[in-house]
């Protein structure tokens, strides 16, 4: 994409357009003939690169024009009107051309803002909103300045038009910078409190600098970071281990996750390998990169990285070979800039944060400086596809991955399955070593070496607030201090039950009462004695809709010797399931378990013949295990115009770090969540306090 090079920044150059128009009033006014010739002339000399480039600005146009007129009728009709009444036409010719462009919808100033942009902004709905604002108020400038020049006399007329035009030139650089900043931020300002702590307080026995409800990543992320920053955490379980979705259990020395095959954000500059680093952890001892593989159309699909997938792909459907590389190309483009500025805080920012921590002309420049990323944003996955593929099988395969958001190809946006989905193409997955459990346990320690307390068995009856403001936790009769609490629970289980309804205004509580959840999913374990080394560790089957999990190909240590732990998953909804306990579920359970052995048995032969271990974990289970509504896997659904609430809340105190909040679900989205969190309880400064 150009970048065009330009000494004028374009709301200046509405200045450089009034230049001959200055002239025009200057000379006019002193009744001198040639008011209309130089102005002509300046007309021109703006309009000449224009017409090289077949680019032009309105004002510019109109100038010509109407100097050609004037000249016409002053020196061919002998007419003085145009000298006579320079103020009144010309104001009122301006206000026309403004007028009429709006009414168009092509405001006048949307051509010299497209110098300050890229192309892929200039048909943003913002964008244009802006245009119109600014035009509208030219409008209202030039028909102020007409009527001025048809009541006044001299000098009040000079001194009231161009102090107008002052005012506008004024708005019309100032406000393109503040209102992006001012739409991103309006709402967010609302929640954007400050609660000061000072570690160096003394603290009582149950008073602490931080309280954290819950303890899956985004929770232990945000607890880990604080510890290690010197601040005094309280995490509460009300499990007898750590994790949430990302844990393990054992049976009979097999070794299965909860949920965590899969991990993203491991790369040079991802938001996990930001968090190893700031908390001494080392990536090689915690993961390990997956080895995958796709069936599609009978056909398996086996690719260690990019070039070998793009290589595959381009094998299978080689008419669409040159698109397939530019489609990556783009994609990795657009990927490194969406963590462009990640390096400083660790994490990509939204744009009210953007605004929050790096100012308002961030903000302004983010489009140029993240013109491909840009280009992702409020786009479906779907349209992206559709851009450079027409083989619907290519844009199936390249959609493998979505149930890593839970969502269909035209509801998620693109840039959400830039992140959590051709990431795994562009640097890979990896698997948690020693099973999930592991990297969630070794958080937790991070907690407890630097002073920190994790209580398991302590389920939150209730945050504690009084007059909008958190003042901690109960658990039972028990009652612990802190004027911050970070919630890692569920959005839904935060507001309506620890916090309560009458603690919230009416229209947040239908907001997060309307906020529809993710779907769940079905996962069966088997522990085989069968030697499936010759397997990758991840099996996505498209064919038949389910994904095959060899756990112990990650890890030989999750199986007893020449056996294997392995797990089999697809995604399944809710409702479909009675309640536990009852013969229905059981029922049901036994039904789907035996159909997804069957259909892995089509991938893994004779699997059902070699199984020493089977369990099964429904939606209900999951909700059991981890108090997450309808046992959702994401939290909310994450359809592209599902608005997650803010990591902020309406209770002073009272943060989100989890997948109910930005940017959503997966294990990097938490660790994201938390990250932003804790970055800013300790203001952005990212020392120990």
């Amino acid at each position: 994409m150009k970048n065009n090079k330009r000494k004028i920044p374009g709301m200046l150059y509405i200045l450089v357009s009034f230049i001959p128009w200055i002239f025009y009033w200057v000379l006019c006014g002193m009744g001198n003939r040639l008011g209309v010739i130089i102005p002509f002339v300046i007309s021109l000399i703006l309009i000449i690169p224009q017409i090289r480039k077949r680019d032009f600005n309105l004002m510019d146009v109109t100038s010509v024009l109407y100097f050609s007129i004037a000249i016409i009728g002053t020196f061919t009709f002998n007419l003085n009107i145009f000298v006579e009444n320079s103020g009144f036409i010309g104001y009122f010719v301006l206000f026309l051309m403004a007028l009429i462009s709006v009414i168009i919808k092509q405001p006048y100033t949307l051509q010299v803002s497209k110098r300050d942009y890229p192309e892929i902004y200039w048909k943003e709905k913002s964008f244009l909103a802006i245009n119109n604002i600014i035009t509208g108020v030219w409008t209202v400038v030039f028909i102020a300045n007409a009527t001025i020049f048809l009541l006044f006399g001299m000098p009040l007329r000079i001194i009231l038009s161009n102090n107008l035009i002052a005012l506008g030139i004024v708005f019309s650089i100032l406000f393109p910078l503040k209102a992006p900043a001012y739409f991103a931020s309006r709402e967010f300002k609302k929640y954007d409190w400050s609660v000061k702590v000072t570690s160096q307080n003394p603290k009582g026995e149950n008073e602490y600098d931080v309280i954290i409800v819950g303890s899956g990543i985004g929770g232990l992320t945000c607890g880990a970071l604080l510890s290690k920053r010197g601040y005094k955490v309280l995490v509460l379980e009300q499990h007898y281990q750590v994790g949430g979705y990302c844990s393990s259990f054992k049976r009979k020395d097999f070794v299965f996750n909860t949920g965590v095959e899969n991990v993203s954000g491991l790369w040079e500059k991802g938001p996990i390998s930001y968090l190893l680093k700031e908390l001494g952890l080392k990536k090689d001892e915690l993961f390990v990169k997956n080895r995958m593989r796709y069936i599609f159309k009978k056909k398996e699909i086996d690719a260690n990285n990019l070039e070998e997938f793009i290589k595959v792909l381009s094998d299978m459907f080689p008419y669409e070979k040159e698109n397939i590389r530019a489609f990556f190309d783009e994609a990795k483009k657009a990927y490194e800039e969406c963590y462009k500025d990640a390096e400083i805080y660790g994490t990509p920012l939204p744009a009210e944060l953007i605004v929050k921590v790096f100012g308002e002309r961030k903000l302004l420049d983010y489009p140029r400086e993240h013109p491909h990323f840009y280009n992702w944003m409020d786009k479906a996955y779907k349209q992206k596809l559709d851009e450079y593929f027409t083989n619907e099988d290519l844009k199936t395969l390249l959609c493998a991955l979505l149930g890593y958001v839970g969502t269909e190809p035209e509801k998620t946006s693109a840039s959400s399955a830039l992140t959590a989905v051709i990431a795994y193409y562009l640097h890979g997955g990896y698997f948690p070593r020693g099973g999930a459990q592991r990297f969630a346990d070794s958080l937790k320690e991070v907690i407890e070496s630097h002073g920190g307390k994790v209580l398991v068995h302590h389920k939150a009856d209730r945050i504690l607030v009084r007059e909008g403001k958190v003042e901690g936790v109960r658990v039972n009769d028990k009652i612990f201090r802190s004027r911050i609490v970070v919630a890692n629970a569920n959005a839904k289980t935060t507001f309506l039950e620890l916090v309560g309804e009458e603690n919230l205004d009416e229209k947040f509580v239908e907001y997060i009462k309307s906020l529809k959840m993710s779907p769940s999913v079905i996962m069966v374990f088997l522990g085989v004695d069968m030697d499936l080394a010759s397997y990758p560790t991840i099996i996505e089957n498209l064919d038949d809709g389910y994904s095959i999990v060899i756990n112990s190909n990650a890890d030989l240590s999750l199986a007893p010797k020449g056996k294997a732990s392995v797990t089999i998953l697809t995604g399944d909804n809710y409702h479909d399931f009675s309640e536990r306990e009852v013969k229905e579920y059981f029922e049901k359970k036994k039904k789907f378990t035996e159909m997804l052995i069957k259909r892995a048995e089509k991938v893994i032969p004779n699997l059902s013949k070699h199984i020493v271990v089977q369990d099964a974990a429904t939606p209900k289970t999951f909700e059991r295990y981890t108090s997450m509504p309808e046992g959702a896997i994401y939290a909310f659904d994450q359809s592209i115009y599902t608005k997650r609430p803010y990591f902020k809340t309406p209770i002073k105190g009272l943060y989100l770090a989890s997948a109910s909040t930005f940017p959503g679900g997966g294990i990097e989205a938490v660790v994201i969540s938390g990250i932003i969190c804790a970055n800013n309880i300790c203001n952005w400064e990212v020392e120990a306090p």
